[in-house]
């Protein structure tokens, strides 16, 4: 009975999580960012201080890591085009210029946080080499640009 209460509490935490703080996010990149910040990348353990006055902290965690576990897939499963274009959209919504911000992401390798701890290796590999081409191509597109200006 523990197991399919536990199960319960782990739905509404997911339920509560992508209604009231994902749906206000409009990509999936910021959606993956924003689950992918509220782990403590010392421990491992999701963390959230809304959810946890309301529901168990084995509940937030074990909820938030799904959320990661699915975010994370879903981007995979876009083609490159509409992960650049969506990519893209997310970075629109910052003051720096979006090839600023890739820049710092290729140069400390910030993609690798969105990762969910777990992750096979090849899906790792995979989801890196993408990114890594996403903003190549974002940034080779500002370049082309400027200098056409």
């Amino acid at each position: 009975m523990e197991s399919l209460e536990r199960f319960s509490q782990n739905q509404r935490v997911i339920e509560e999580f992508t209604s009231r703080v994902l749906s206000d996010i409009s990509t999936n990149f910021g959606r993956l960012l924003h689950v992918s910040m509220q782990r403590n990348v010392s421990d491992g353990r999701y963390l959230h201080p809304l959810l946890e006055e309301i529901y168990a902290e084995p509940a937030v965690h074990e909820g938030l890591l799904y959320c990661h576990e699915e975010l994370f897939a879903k981007v995979l499963e876009t083609s490159l085009e509409q992960q650049e274009w969506d990519l893209r959209l997310y970075l629109a919504g910052f003051d720096a210029p979006p090839e600023e911000i890739v820049g710092r992401w290729l140069e400390i390798d910030y993609f690798r946080a969105l990762v969910p701890f777990g992750t096979p290796s090849y899906l790792r590999d995979l989801f890196f080499s993408n990114l890594r081409m996403v903003l190549g191509l974002i940034v080779a597109r500002s370049a082309t640009l400027q200098t056409a200006a």
